[in-house]
């Protein structure tokens, strides 16, 4: 028998049904108006994300999976625009700042031709690098720091000159990195067992590291598992592709050379520098490069020399050179060394260690050495371009003979997220300790918000990361993670000059101008953060020219992050569609009437002979 039904009952629903339909109407009638209205900058954004569905972080249309080819989604809309045409196939591995035939134009002369020389406005590339045929996803860490594709840099050089010294090998249709170099052939764990009995590398003490001359970056790979973090660089030169194998292993590194300009670091950043068999010339040019060594070198640091002329009496005859000149060699260097006021600490077989002193009052003496000549300090951190100079860079004041030089660092990893001294100490300006503890919320809050829009960041699918303009480095400390490091830029025009902090924090970077081409090698990057890039140079160069050069250092199928405010995203959009890249716009975190927005995207995957012109929707 069918329940009665009371009339009442009925026509209360009915009134209830009517006022919420009513209700939604007026809600959509009034959110149509808004986004007509422009209020907000955010309408048309606005509209896609409601498309989405529930979650409106989630891009269902963006592949971020590799696939070596072919496909990787559509866009969002369909307006099309002529495409960047294809670079023909010899500029597969161009580096414009560093190209060969370039090079070979200037003075050979304190290596000024391996240095920086970047193409004048009429002569930069405006068209697409291509990928070598064959190129495929590198390993996953820590697979890709014993293999690599061979199609990915498909030089053989080195494994024949480097045989005996088990640098390289070639194996079918990979390269097997066995991590020997030229000082440690029987491996880089062994040497740095050897370094870690007088050097605290095992305790987080040593957390940043510098190789300068890295060969295929040995040392720097096998320190990672020891949470040690090295930047390793050696130049462009007849040692083809060695940097390119480095960031092909996933260690960081960039193309470099300690020639005639400083050093793209700032003082005071790294814990540990080294040497082996480098092939700089140590006691040249009146301790210059020593000099150089020791500004980037933190208050308490070591500096490793590996190979020769140290221990020259027992080992001359086997490096077949001349012991007087060897026995020079090494008098010039220990000369150099006592006026820094460092301390040897080691010498056994071909290595030595010594130590930088803490601060200047353990070394008083050396003011009254006539030898001993000091830089203003007011530039140690001025480096873009500036000449190296035979100075010695002051330590910052102490109150006390125990006090650290520019204040003393936490052990890693706490000192990721302590008060680095040089804010501790007001040393940046319109930065302070809360500023710097809000800004550390604010990136953990959006970084949050990327997992969402891209959950593989976190999977070991990104090893090589670029934080664009890094600021505090919120975003690097964010990731934090074994499976990935991040390349922290401070551009040279920003406000403020943090890379100094960055380094406190226990994490890498250096300064660079984006109107400029990056000092690496095509391809070296599997996620790029680009926060505000686009707003910091308005006016300074061409948009085309800096989303050129990101294309140019981003893996196929590689991820941009851009964050900026919307008319600037519109315009990057507009740009990247023409470059074979699927991007997708959404609102900022907290919701549509917030004037930033972020702009992701995804590199499609192509290589030399795919001409076919993408107008990318």
């Amino acid at each position: 028998m069918a329940p009665k039904i009371n009339a009442g009952d009925g026509r209360t629903r009915s009134s209830i049904s009517i006022f919420i339909v009513v209700g939604l109407c007026c809600f959509f009638y009034i959110l149509g108006a808004w986004q007509r209205s422009g209020f907000g900058k955010g309408d048309s954004i606005a509209l896609e994300i409601t498309k989405q569905g529930p979650d409106c972080t989630v891009l269902s249309n963006l592949n971020f999976e590799t696939h070596h080819g072919g496909d990787v989604g559509s866009l969002d809309d369909s307006e099309s625009a002529k495409g960047f045409e294809s670079c023909p196939a010899r500029f597969t591995d161009y580096t414009p700042c560093q190209d060969q035939k370039q090079a070979m134009t200037f003075p050979r002369e304190n290596m000024i031709y391996r240095e920086r020389h970047c193409p004048p406005e009429d002569k930069k590339l405006r068209c697409l690098i291509p990928a070598p045929k064959g190129y495929v996803t590198p390993f996953p860490w820590p697979k890709s720091r014993d293999y690599v594709p061979y199609a990915n840099a498909p030089y053989k050089s080195l494994t024949v000159e480097k045989a005996i010294q088990n640098w390289i090998q070639y194996e079918g249709d990979v390269f097997k990195f066995p991590g020997g170099g030229t000082q440690f052939p029987q491996g880089a764990d062994k040497y740095i067992d050897q370094l870690a009995s007088v050097i605290p590398i095992e305790n987080g003490t040593v957390r940043t590291a510098l190789d300068t001359g890295c060969g295929v970056a040995s040392w720097g790979a096998y320190l990672i598992s020891r949470n040690v973090l090295a930047m390793s660089f050696a130049p462009r030169d007849s040692h083809e592709a060695q940097v390119q194998f480095a960031l092909e292993r996933g260690v960081p590194a960039v193309i470099g050379v300690l020639g005639t300009i400083k050093l793209p670091y700032p003082s005071r950043a790294f814990d540990m520098a080294h040497c082996s068999r480098c092939l700089i010339p140590w006691g040249a040019n009146d301790g210059m490069y020593l000099m150089e060594v020791d500004r980037v070198l933190r208050p308490g640091g070591y500096w490793i020399l590996s190979g020769p002329p140290i221990n020259w009496k027992n080992n001359y005859k086997s490096w077949q050179r001349p012991k007087e000149e060897l026995e020079e060699e090494q008098r010039k260097i220990e000369k150099i060394v006592k006026l820094l006021c460092w301390e040897k600490k080691y010498e056994k077989d071909e290595i030595a260690i010594w130590q930088k002193s803490t601060n200047a009052d353990s070394c008083r003496g050396r003011e009254d050495d006539s030898g001993a000549t000091f830089c203003p300090s007011a530039g140690a951190d001025d480096v873009w371009y500036k000449k190296m100079e035979a100075c010695i860079t002051p330590y910052p004041d102490v109150n006390s003979p125990n006090e650290v030089a520019g204040g003393e660092l936490r052990t890693f990893p706490e000192r990721l997220y302590a008060i680095p001294p040089r804010i501790a100490s007001g040393s940046v300006p319109g930065v302070s300790e809360e500023t710097y503890l809000d800004d550390n919320k604010k990136w953990k809050r959006h970084v949050n918000a990327y997992r969402k829009i891209n959950k593989l960041i976190d999977t070991g699918r990104y090893r090589n990361i670029m934080d664009m303009n890094a600021g505090l480095g919120g975003f690097a400390a964010a990731l934090e993670s074994s499976k990935l490091w991040v390349m922290n830029v401070v551009p040279t025009i920003s406000e403020r000059n943090t890379l100094g902090v960055i380094y406190e924090r226990g994490l890498i970077g250096v300064y660079h101008d984006w109107c400029e081409g990056f000092s690496t090698y095509p391809r070296t990057y599997d996620l790029i953060h680009a926060y505000g890039v686009f707003s910091l140079y308005k006016d300074k160069c061409k948009m085309e020219d800096i989303l050129l050069e990101m294309d140019r250092i981003l893996r196929p199928e590689g991820a941009v992050i851009f964050r900026d405010e919307v008319d600037v995203l519109i315009k990057v959009k507009k740009i990247v569609r023409r470059m074979r890249w699927n991007s997708k716009m959404i609102d900022h975190e907290d919701g549509p009437l917030v004037s930033e927005k972020i702009l992701v995207a995804v590199k499609q995957y192509w290589v030399v002979g795919d001409n076919t012109t993408t107008t990318s929707q």
